[in-house]
Order: structure tokens, then C-alpha cells, then sequence
């Protein structure tokens, strides 16, 4: 019963989605282009902070993201070309959606020239617009989207999205206001994990972990 409760709430939502009038916050922004991502994925995950994703009719502030590169074991780019990856060894400004643990479903956003191998894990989000729809998905969870899998279930991403353009496709990311950081080690993850390459918009509170005292801040 609590799975099909479960499925009624998402077709719910996603029915609530498609029915909405036009996004409140959005309007007027532009969306972020290839060259954005085009430059070093450390330029691309703090520039991150501020601009806005769009799926649908919900949005939300990107307020935590994380760098992540072929020359560090941490990212899937490590391993070379393979089916999986090929993704990231494409052209810059395209969703890499991909499952972890076999549950959650995480939004990249590719980065640095084509055939590198960069990415840019979105961590966390401020809603922003469609909120009701997001606490429908979420289905009550704590927390609407203040991490990765949280996010991606909020705002109704799906694995096949991945490979599709953050320009021109389903997911849009769009240029706002840039946000002051504080850096730190990513999380979650065992390898390379002491490499600074989080960054969380200072003061904000859907974070998905608070950042330790001490670390570099920087505007």
C-alpha cells in the first residue's frame, strides 16, 4: 500500500507540473551557455552558486556544489572511456544523471572541453518555485532539496535525462546572482576525499551539511 501511495503522490505531482502556470523567480533569467562550462570545472563549481535549475515548472538556487575530475580517483572519468562515462568525455553544458547506491538519482553538469573529463555535482538547492509540487514528491521526507538525491527527486529528474543539454533540454540551469563560498572536502565519498573541492553559498540553510568553522571564504 505505502508503494502505491507513493506512486499516486508523484503522478500527482508531476500532473500538478505540467498543469502550473508560469515559474515564479525565473523570469527574465537567462540560461547559462557552453562557454560557462567550457573552462576549468574549479572556475565552474563556485560560478554554480547562485544560478538556478529549472525542470519543469520547479526551480531551485544552486547552493552547494561539487568539482570533480579525471585526474582524481573520485570521479567516474578516472576509469577512462567507457559506456558509462562517455558522457563526461562529451561536449561541456550536458546533464550527466547517473544512479547512486540504487536509489538516488544525481545531477552533474559536464564540464571543461570535450574529451577531458569533468564534472560538477549539484548538491544542494534553495526552492525557489513550485514548492508544493516538491513537497508531493518528496512525500513528506525532511528537507525539500538540500542534497543531491533529495534535489534531483524534488524536482522530478530522471536517469533518462542524462546525456540531455543543460541549454536546450529538460534540465535548464540559468544564470543569477553570484553567491559568496566557503570551501571544503567533498562528502560521501573515500576517495580523495581531502581535496578541497566543495562549496557551499555562505549562509545559506539548505545546505546538505553544515560547513566546519575555518574554512577559506571567498566571494
Amino acid at each position: 500500500m505505502a508503494g502505491i501511495q507513493g506512486e499516486r503522490r508523484r503522478d500527482v505531482a508531476d500532473a500538478g507540473a505540467r498543469a502550473a502556470g508560469p515559474r515564479e523567480g525565473v523570469a527574465g533569467l537567462d540560461v547559462v551557455d557552453e562557454s560557462f562550462y567550457a573552462r576549468p570545472v574549479l572556475e565552474v563549481a563556485p560560478a554554480l552558486l547562485g544560478c538556478v535549475v529549472v525542470h519543469g515548472d520547479t526551480a531551485g538556487v544552486i547552493v552547494e556544489t561539487e568539482a570533480y575530475h579525471f585526474s582524481e580517483p573520485a570521479c567516474h572519468a578516472y576509469v577512462g572511456l567507457t559506456p558509462r562515462t562517455a558522457v563526461l568525455f562529451g561536449p561541456p553544458g550536458v546533464a550527466y544523471v547517473y544512479r547512486s547506491y540504487g536509489i538516488h538519482a544525481l545531477l552533474n553538469a559536464v564540464c571543461e572541453p570535450e574529451d577531458v573529463g569533468a564534472a560538477v555535482l549539484i548538491r544542494a538547492l534553495e526552492p525557489l518555485s513550485g514548492l508544493e509540487v516538491m513537497r508531493l514528491r518528496r512525500g513528506g521526507g525532511a528537507g525539500l532539496s538540500n542534497g543531491p538525491g533529495k534535489l534531483t527527486q524534488a524536482l522530478g529528474i530522471e536517469l533518462t535525462e542524462n546525456a540531455t543539454s543543460l541549454i536546450d533540454g529538460p534540465i535548464r540551469i540559468l544564470a543569477g546572482e553570484p553567491r559568496p563560498y566557503v570551501t571544503g572536502p567533498r562528502i560521501g565519498i573515500t576517495k580523495a576525499a581531502e581535496l578541497p573541492w566543495r562549496f557551499c553559498a555562505i549562509g545559506s540553510r539548505d545546505v546538505s551539511r553544515p560547513w566546519p568553522p575555518g574554512l577559506n571564504a571567498r566571494g
